[in-house]
C-alpha cells in the first residue's frame, strides 16, 4: 500500500545546503538548442498539415473531427449551454447620415456581459445582410473610464449602416467596458491557464457565437446573409467564429493570422497576447483553421510591413488554404489582399473588405464611394451607466473551462481501477499528446569511468542529447540504485563535484574536492546513484532573462507541449537509457526529486514499470501551483496522480485508507514515499 513518510535524511546531495558555490550560468548552448528544437518541431507540424488530405472526400470525412478538435482547443468542448441572452438596449443615438446606433448588452453566459453597438439604417423596409465586427486591441479610455474598443472601431459599423447593412460591433473581454484579462501567461504568470486548457480566445469565440444568436433574433437582419470581420485581435476572433460556426457566410479576417513558423521560429508570439491562440493540443499549423471556413467566401487581408503578421507567413497560409478550396472547385471564393503599410487599420484594407461583403452578401460590384468615418464621441457609445455587480467578465478565466474536483476519488477498488485507466488515457490524448509518436534510438555513448563515476550520453529527443552521471559501487553485484532528478538549483549544487572528474565539460565551474570526496565515500559504502538532467537544466539551460523565458514557455504551448511535459519525457528517456547501460545492475530502483523535479519524477513513474520506490520532496499539492501541463486540470488533480503512481509502484488496489492518506493535510507534507511492498 501507499506510505507517506517524513524522512529525516535523503540522498546526500539534497540533505545538505550551502556547501558549494553556485556555478555561473552559460546559456548560449541552451539557447541554440531550444531554438533548433522549435525550428524542428515547427517544420514537423507544418509538413503534417493536410498531409492526409488528397481528395475532397478525405477532407469532408475529417472536417467535423477537425472542427471538434478546434472547439476542444478553445475550451468549448462541450459547448456551454445557450442560456438566455437577456439582451437589453440601454440607449440609441441617431446621426444625420441616415443611420442610428443602439447601445446594447447581452450575457453570453450568466454574468458574462458583452457590450456592443448595433449600427443600422434608420429607414429599412426589409431584412438586411449583417456584419459581426469583432474588435482588435484598440483601447478607448478617458479619465480612468473604459469605453470599450468598440468606440475605437466605430467607423466600420458606421460605414456598414450607411451602405445598407446591420452591423454589430462588440467589445472584447480585456478592453471592453468591463475589463477582463488577455495576458494571463504573457504578463501575469498565470501558467495554470495551460493546466486548465483555458485561453481567452475561447471566450472571445463564444461571445462571437452568441452575438450571432443575438443578430438572428433581430427582425432587421437577414440571417442567411451574415458576415464577420475584424482587425488584429478581431482578425483572430474572425477566424475562430467563422471556423466553428457555419452561420457565417463570408469572412474577412484582417491581420489576424499567420503561420506557426512566424509565431514560434521568427518570434512573432512575443507581440501577441494569449487571446490570439488556441491551446494547441492537436498540434496544428494555422492553415487548418482557415481551411475550416471552406468553401465559404474568405478574404485573407494584411499589409506588407506588418511586424506581427509577416508577409511570408500570411502568403503561406493563403497558399496552403487554397488546396482545400481547390478541392471544392471554389478557388474564386478565396481571396488574398496585401496592401502597403504597417500593422495598422488602413483605408486600403477597409475598402477591399467592404467590396468583398458587397460581392458575396449583396451580389453587388459597385465602387465604394463613402469612406469609413468616426462620427461619435466615446461617451455617446457607452452602454452601461453603472457596471453590473454580478459580472463575471473580470474573473471568467476561473470558471470558463470546467476543472476536475481533487476529492473526486472512487471508493471502490474496481471503480478506481477503471477511473485510473481513463485518467491515463486522458493524459496520453490531451496532456502528453506532444510527446514523440516514435521514440528515437537512444544511441548511448558511455565514457570511460572516472573512478566511481560514469558519464552516459543519450538521445532524448532531437536535438537534445542529454547526460546521465552514474556513481557505481564497483565491488558489489546489484546494490540498490537511487536516481535523483535535478532541477537547476540542484544541478548548481552538484556541478562543482562533477567538475573534478570531468573538467572539460565544466570549464567555468569551480571544482569542489570536498563534495567530490563525499560522493566517493557514499558510493564506496555500497550505494549506487545517478543524476538525471532534463532539458532546460544545467548543460542545456536556456536564457535566464525573465521575458525570454516567458516566451519560450509560450512557444512550447504553440507546438502542443509545455516545458514540464517535455522534461517529464526526458526523465522517462533517462530511465530507458539507464536500463540500457552495459554492466549496470541493481537490486531495487528508487526515483526521487524535489519541488518541480519531484513533479517530473511523479509523472515519469506512470510510464515506467520497474520503479520500486518513489521519493517526492516538496511536491506541489495542486495543479495550480505545479508546473504547467496542457489541459491536465480537466482530467486529474495532484491526488489522482499520486494515487495512480502508488498503484503502479506498489501494485495494490485501492484500500479504504487511500483517501485518508491523500487528504489535503498529507499532500502538504514535505516528503512522500511510495514503496513497492515485498511479500
Amino acid at each position: 500500500m501507499l506510505r507517506v513518510i517524513c524522512w529525516a535524511a535523503c540522498l546526500l546531495i539534497t540533505a545538505q545546503t550551502g556547501f558549494c558555490q553556485e556555478s555561473p550560468s552559460n546559456t548560449a548552448r541552451g539557447d541554440a538548442l531550444v531554438t533548433d528544437y522549435f525550428r524542428r518541431q515547427t517544420r514537423q507540424l507544418s509538413e503534417a498539415t493536410f498531409a492526409e488530405i488528397q481528395t475532397l472526400e478525405d477532407w469532408t470525412e475529417k472536417r467535423e473531427l477537425y472542427r471538434q478538435q478546434l472547439l476542444d482547443m478553445l475550451g468549448l468542448d462541450p459547448l456551454p449551454s445557450r442560456t438566455p441572452l437577456n439582451a437589453e438596449t440601454t440607449g440609441t443615438v441617431k446621426h444625420d447620415e441616415g443611420f442610428l446606433v443602439e447601445k446594447i448588452q447581452f450575457q453570453s453566459l450568466p454574468g458574462l456581459y458583452v457590450t456592443g453597438n448595433l449600427y443600422r439604417p434608420i429607414k429599412q423596409d426589409k431584412p438586411l445582410p449583417a456584419i459581426l465586427y469583432v474588435c482588435g486591441h484598440g483601447p478607448s479610455r478617458k479619465e480612468g473610464i473604459s469605453y470599450g474598443n468598440k468606440v475605437t472601431y466605430q467607423h466600420h459599423g458606421a460605414w456598414f449602416a450607411r451602405n445598407g447593412y446591420v452591423c454589430l460591433t462588440i467589445d472584447t473581454i480585456q478592453l471592453g467596458e468591463l475589463e477582463g484579462i488577455h495576458h494571463g501567461t504573457y504578463r501575469h504568470k498565470m501558467w495554470w491557464w495551460n493546466n486548465r486548457g483555458y485561453t481567452p480566445a475561447g471566450v472571445e469565440a463564444w461571445n462571437g457565437v452568441r452575438a450571432l444568436d443575438y443578430l438572428q433574433s433581430r427582425e432587421e437582419v437577414d440571417d442567411e446573409r451574415i458576415g464577420i470581420t475584424g482587425r488584429s485581435g478581431g482578425g483572430a476572433y474572425s477566424w475562430w467564429v467563422a471556423a466553428i460556426d457555419d452561420r457565417i457566410r463570408a469572412a474577412v479576417p484582417v491581420a489576424g493570422i499567420t503561420n506557426l513558423k512566424n509565431y514560434v521560429v521568427d518570434g512573432c508570439i512575443e507581440g501577441h497576447c494569449d487571446c490570439m491562440f488556441m491551446v494547441n493540443t492537436y498540434r496544428w499549423d494555422y492553415p487548418m483553421i482557415a481551411a475550416l471556413v471552406a468553401p465559404r467566401p474568405l478574404l485573407i487581408s494584411n499589409t506588407d510591413k506588418d511586424r506581427i503578421f509577416p508577409l511570408d507567413g500570411v502568403i503561406d497560409v493563403h497558399a496552403r488554404t487554397r488546396k482545400i478550396y481547390d478541392l471544392y472547385n471554389a478557388g474564386d471564393q478565396l481571396g488574398l489582399q496585401i496592401t502597403e503599410g504597417p500593422h495598422k487599420d488602413t483605408q486600403e484594407l477597409r475598402v477591399h473588405a467592404f467590396r468583398w461583403f458587397n460581392r458575396f452578401l449583396k451580389g453587388e460590384d459597385a465602387l465604394v464611394e463613402k469612406t469609413a468615418t468616426k462620427f461619435f464621441e466615446p461617451e455617446q457609445l457607452k452602454v452601461f451607466d453603472e457596471l453590473p455587480t454580478n459580472e463575471r467578465v473580470t474573473t471568467i478565466h476561473e470558471s470558463f473551462v470546467p476543472a476536475v474536483d481533487a476529492s473526486d476519488i472512487p471508493n471502490d477498488p474496481t471503480e478506481f481501477d477503471r477511473a485510473s485507466a481513463q485518467w491515463m488515457q486522458a493524459l496520453k490524448d490531451h496532456v502528453f499528446r506532444g510527446w514523440p509518436k516514435t521514440e528515437e534510438p537512444l544511441d548511448l555513448k558511455v565514457f570511460d569511468t572516472k573512478g566511481v563515476v560514469r558519464l552516459v550520453e543519450y538521445n532524448a529527443q532531437s536535438p537534445y542529447r542529454l547526460e546521465l552521471y552514474i556513481f557505481q559501487y564497483i565491488a558489489g553485484e546489484g546494490p540498490p540504485m537511487t536516481i535523483e532528478v535535478l532541477d537547476q538549483e540542484s544541478w548548481e549544487r552538484v556541478a562543482p563535484a562533477l567538475a573534478v572528474p570531468f573538467p572539460d565539460r565544466f570549464p567555468s565551474t569551480p571544482k569542489s574536492m570536498d563534495l567530490w570526496r563525499e560522493f566517493e565515500a557514499f558510493t564506496g559504502g555500497g550505494g549506487n546513484f545517478a543524476f538525471v538532467i532534463p532539458r532546460g537544466v544545467g548543460p542545456t539551460e536556456w536564457s535566464r532573462d525573465e521575458r525570454q523565458r516567458t516566451h519560450i514557455r509560450r512557444r512550447f504551448m504553440q507546438v502542443g507541449q509545455t516545458v514540464a511535459a517535455m522534461q517529464i519525457y526526458d526523465v522517462h528517456r533517462a530511465l530507458q537509457a539507464l536500463n540500457a547501460v552495459p554492466n549496470l545492475k541493481w537490486s531495487s530502483l528508487r526515483l526521487e526529486g524535489k519541488g518541480e523535479s519531484a513533479f517530473w519524477a511523479l509523472y515519469a513513474s506512470l510510464w515506467n514499470e520497474n520503479i520500486d520506490e518513489l521519493v517526492l520532496r516538496d511536491l506541489p499539492t495542486r495543479n495550480r501551483e505545479a508546473p504547467d501541463l496542457l489541459n491536465v486540470s480537466r482530467f486529474v488533480e495532484m491526488p489522482h496522480v499520486v494515487l495512480m503512481a502508488a498503484s503502479r509502484v506498489d501494485g495494490t488496489s485501492l484500500s479504504s485508507e487511500w483517501k485518508t492518506i491523500l487528504g489535503d493535510h498529507h499532500l502538504q507534507k514535505k516528503i512522500h514515499t511510495i514503496r513497492r511492498l515485498t511479500p
